[in-house]
């Protein structure tokens, strides 16, 4: 039995290779995930315009997209309602989360570096203006409740995992890797988000 403590999950190394070893994601799912990318990676728009329609659907989301966002100068919308997928301060957002995504089916997942991208991805969206990219430096933070957060990787995740089961060149064998690394990235990509929004019960 391997002893886990809480304190060495504040560590990120410590926490990536518990949380890897928990779901069991290894270089098999990350080969998986990197022969994906020509099936993937063309997909990737409409994943990102499916995403912004879904937010669309509900205030509660759509009206963090009517403020200028940081870092975006042109033309904003007057309202919730003017809101589109061609709206320019809408084009602004979505680039950044068509980079995310294609990351996914890119990254090398032996390296810390890449786990440390996102760790800076969950905690640039608490809000604090200390998120480590570089992008962000001296720019007002960026908060999204963790709700929003969950609920968004699932919808990702549904996305995604559709593409595959749908995709004709891919037999039953890939399709099987591919949604099951796709799963699990996006799992722990939810705790990345999660331990910068859950504190233990002695921090609450």
């Amino acid at each position: 039995m391997r002893n886990i403590t809480p304190e060495s999950l504040e560590s990120l190394p410590s926490r990536v290779e518990y949380i890897r070893d928990f779901i069991n994601f290894d270089e098999k799912d990350a080969a998986a995930l990197h022969a994906a990318k020509p099936y993937l990676a063309p997909l990737v728009p409409t994943v990102v315009d499916a995403v912004y329609l879904k937010l669309f659907e509900f205030t509660i989301t759509a009206q963090s997209f009517v403020p200028r966002n940081t870092g975006y100068s042109g033309e904003v919308p007057t309202s919730a309602e003017d809101l589109n997928l061609d709206h320019p301060q809408i084009k602004f957002r979505k680039d950044f989360l068509a980079g995310y995504i294609a990351k996914l089916v890119t990254m090398d997942y032996a390296d810390i570096k890449t786990w440390e991208y996102l760790d800076k991805v969950g905690r640039m969206h608490t809000g604090v203006e200390d998120s480590g990219f570089k992008h962000r430096a001296k720019k007002p933070g960026l908060r999204v409740e963790y709700v929003h957060v969950g609920l968004l990787l699932g919808f990702v995740g549904d996305i995604l995992i559709s593409a595959v089961m749908e995709h004709a060149e891919l037999d039953s064998s890939t399709k099987l890797a591919v949604i099951k690394a796709v799963n699990k990235i996006l799992w722990l990509q939810n705790d990345l988000f999660a331990r910068h929004y859950v504190k233990p019960e002695e921090e609450a």
